[in-house]
């Protein structure tokens, strides 16, 4: 038994005082987390059929390409514009680039969908609800940022949100992106290399393809 060297009195551990102390199994491992420490910093590790089958810190994920949870949201105007979210210099994976309006991990405990939510709000300070999100796709996708030697081996569900505000009331998150830009569907099929170049390279893929489609299918807007 520890003792406390000012009080003389018996330090009780961690384990029993804590009230934020939390244990989660993942098959034979039992971790042992803080909310507030896991939630950012360690991620739940997938299979290839999207169960959960370990943890790990966020950088070695990065480092490792171990495959992993991720959403992204597209806010898509009446005008079926899309906005996208310009990334902040510093980050650890393509920083400066043109990213969806939303993007972050799936952190443990929460659904695809509840991830969404938080992360909308955490990241344009718009609130929505799960019933709001408009299911894209799931899809299993494997890149590299060659700038910062980092890997994102990804299950990525990406939702679509029609927003009808003005993109200048969206509320960067401090020192995670530099703001927003609203691009046009015509923009984006007629880009040229200097457009081309400010964008995430899977995400300007992405938009001019499957999400430009999937947009101009969209109806009653």
């Amino acid at each position: 038994m520890e003792v406390d060297s000012k009080t003389c009195s018996p330090r009780l551990s961690a384990r029993r005082t804590n009230p934020f102390v939390r244990f989660q199994k993942i098959g034979s491992r039992t971790f042992n987390y803080s909310p507030q420490f896991v939630m950012k910093d360690i991620l739940n590790i997938v299979d290839d059929d999207d169960k959960i089958i370990d943890q790990e810190p966020r950088e070695k994920i990065h480092a490792q390409g171990l495959l992993h949870r991720e959403i992204h949201v597209y806010f898509i105007t009446p005008n079926k514009e899309v906005i996208f979210q310009h990334r902040a210099k510093d980050k650890d994976t393509f920083p400066d680039l043109l990213d969806a309006t939303v993007g972050g991990h799936v952190e443990i405990g929460d659904s695809y969908e509840q991830a969404a939510v938080k992360e909308t709000k955490e990241e344009t300070g718009i609130e929505i609800k799960v019933s709001d999100l408009i299911l894209i796709n799931k899809i299993k996708k494997y890149s590299e940022d060659k700038s910062t030697d980092k890997i994102n081996n990804v299950f990525n569900s990406r939702y679509a949100y029609i927003y009808r505000g003005d993109v200048k009331d969206l509320k960067i998150e401090l020192g995670k992106a530099l703001g927003f830009e609203i691009w046009s569907l015509n923009k984006l099929a007629f880009l040229t290399d200097e457009d081309k170049a400010k964008f995430i390279p899977y995400i300007l893929y992405f938009a001019t393809t499957e999400l430009s489609n999937f947009i101009e299918d969209l109806k009653n807007l």
